[in-house]
């Protein structure tokens, strides 16, 4: 088993769309600064030509990373702008309310127990030497390969090009801007096909770039993924072994601790402020036991003796009562990989339903 060299990248896991001719309009009229997008008359067909602004990142990325200037040009003029990316980028309806079994029974279904019974039993020399090597168990990888991607089966089916692109010059208002951190993702993205060998608008992933059946973003790729099987190439498309240690791999990084529980049972304080003040920090393990305790908690024994901060986490359940956890450092790992409490759970959640079966 070989790791693979890690490149240092920049930051590291998110109707009716606009039709062509809009998209030129609206690159047309935002300046000086900006040029018509490129419309070839063939449907989903809309590049970003040489648009003065992907130009000039063009040039920035060849001259900060060492690249061919022609290849990432060539590149980037091809990408297209994707209408429907924008809409997906987009948060929920305001007024949404949030709805952890509902949330829940989206992920923790037969399809996808039985698709990871599946990949558990096929793939356990691979989970095994995970676990032994990262401290990660078997449950909290196939939990986050289940959800994530259902074991493969839905990876996306965007140019990864096409979606960075998009949302990294294109990016839509009403809702803060992040095309600050899409830029850096398609350098990112320009950095792995180098070191891959990879034609930049060969690879297809989710509308915000991730790959893969782990769907890593390409910063991520780049520091995080592993050869796990010693092949000599990484890939998270199609092997296991590979997607299997870039996930433990991952959660080390940010701080798994072997043997701790992610979560453990807890009673929030009766008291409004005290709970208010348990809850203030959201995920981010702040208290000891002892000091949930002394504000009105209730906690296991496990929990009073386990080596960890914790942090109470709420999840809503519509016009129910809310679920609280108490999350450990291990809890807040998994938020590393999506930031939300609702996924770290449904990771748990379906990695605890396919063990037993698994097993």
């Amino acid at each position: 088993m070989t790791h693979r060299r890690q490149i240092v990248v920049g930051p590291f896991a998110w109707l009716i769309a606009a039709g062509a001719g809009a998209a030129a309009k609206r690159a047309k009229g935002g300046g000086a600064k900006k040029v018509a997008l490129v419309d070839d008359g063939a449907p989903d067909t809309v590049t970003y030509g040489l648009r003065d602004d992907v130009v000039r990142f063009a040039e920035g990325v060849a001259e900060r990373r060492g690249l061919d200037l022609e290849w990432v040009r060539n590149a980037l003029a091809q990408a297209r702008f994707i209408p429907i990316v924008t809409r997906y980028i987009m948060p929920p309806t305001t007024g949404t309310a949030k709805n952890w079994a509902a949330y829940r029974s989206r992920f923790v279904e037969p399809i996808r127990i039985r698709a990871g019974v599946a990949f558990w039993r096929a793939n356990e020399r691979w989970l095994a030497q995970a676990e032994d090597l990262y401290g990660v168990p078997p449950e909290i990888v196939v939990g986050i390969v289940g959800v994530e991607s259902i074991f493969g089966r839905q990876m996306g089916d965007f140019r990864v090009i096409d979606a960075l692109a998009t949302l990294a010059f294109d990016f839509p208002s009403g809702r803060k801007d992040r095309s600050a951190f899409f830029k850096d993702e398609l350098e990112s993205w320009f950095i792995l096909c180098k070191s891959e060998g990879v034609d930049p608008l060969a690879w297809r992933g989710s509308y915000a770039g991730a790959l893969g059946m782990a769907q890593f973003m390409p910063s991520s790729f780049n520091k995080y993924a592993v050869d796990f099987d010693g092949d000599g190439r990484v890939d998270l498309h199609a092997n296991a072994a590979d997607v299997i240690g870039s996930v433990a791999n991952y959660l080390a990084e940010f701080g798994w601790k072997r043997g701790l529980p992610a979560r453990f049972e807890v009673r929030p304080p009766t008291e409004t402020s005290e709970r208010a003040a348990l809850l203030a920090p959201d995920v981010v393990p702040t208290f000891t036991a002892g000091e949930m305790v002394q504000r009105g908690a209730w906690l296991p024994e496990p929990a009073l003796a386990a080596d960890s901060l914790l942090a109470l986490v709420e999840l809503q359940n519509g016009d129910a009562a809310p679920t609280y956890v108490a999350g450990t450092t291990n809890f807040y790992a998994l938020t590393r990989y999506n930031w939300s409490s609702y996924y770290a759970m449904a990771v748990l959640a379906l990695g605890e339903a396919v063990r037993p079966i698994a097993r």
